[in-house]
């Protein structure tokens, strides 16, 4: 079935997304490192186009992803409590919802009227 249990220690994934089976001709996607500090949301659509043309499996999906992570964001990852992620809509979320201050706001109509002139430029 999955990886033994000595293997998974310590990684955040369940048994079934770590028994998918790499493809041999299996390559990492071209998408640039998330750091942390832009828009989770196009970090994760670029790589979900990826995924796509590679035609990932949801495991692969979920493996990969986190290889696409700077080390700062790594360290996040990293601190998650072993064996909690079961599948890339799992692990989408909890993204999105680690790194949801960096994302980034339209701009509305509305918004105008909040902007303010300091004293100092009348």
């Amino acid at each position: 079935m999955g990886a033994p249990a000595e293997e998974q220690a310590g990684i955040p994934f369940t048994e079934e997304v770590m028994a998918d089976e790499l493809p041999v001709n299996c390559q990492t996607p071209a998408v640039a490192e998330y750091d942390g500090t832009t828009d989770p949301q196009e970090h994760l659509t670029r790589f979900e186009n990826a995924a796509l043309l590679h035609r990932y499996t949801d495991g692969i999906k979920c493996r990969v992803f986190f290889t696409t992570f700077s080390w700062a964001t790594q360290q996040w990852f990293n601190q998650s409590p072993p064996v909690v992620i079961g599948s890339f809509r799992e692990f989408r979320s909890l993204f999105l919802y680690q790194f949801a201050s960096s994302r980034k706001h339209r701009k509305t109509k509305l918004s105008l009227f909040s902007i303010r002139q300091n004293e100092e430029n009348h």
